[in-house]
């Protein structure tokens, strides 16, 4: 949490009568934490490497919004 934390970014919205401000968070910049943590989470319930890579291969192409061999930034 703390990761994604640090790379998010507060946005402020200014309206006629009022203010509202969102966090955004940007997973896409915490991508080693997260894949770190599904290799532990992986271990610790006995995956297999083809199920863990078809978890952070899944990731990648929904989550992070890359198409499937699409390379990083």
């Amino acid at each position: 949490m703390e990761e994604l934390h640090k790379n998010s970014e507060n946005r402020t919205m200014r309206f006629k009568h009022d203010t509202l401000t969102v966090q955004c968070i940007y997973p896409k910049a915490s991508k080693p934490i997260i894949d770190e943590i599904d290799r532990v989470l992986a271990k610790h319930y006995g995956f297999t490497d083809e199920e863990l890579d078809f978890i952070i291969n899944y990731d990648i192409k929904y989550r992070m919004g890359q198409s499937a061999g699409e390379d990083e930034e």
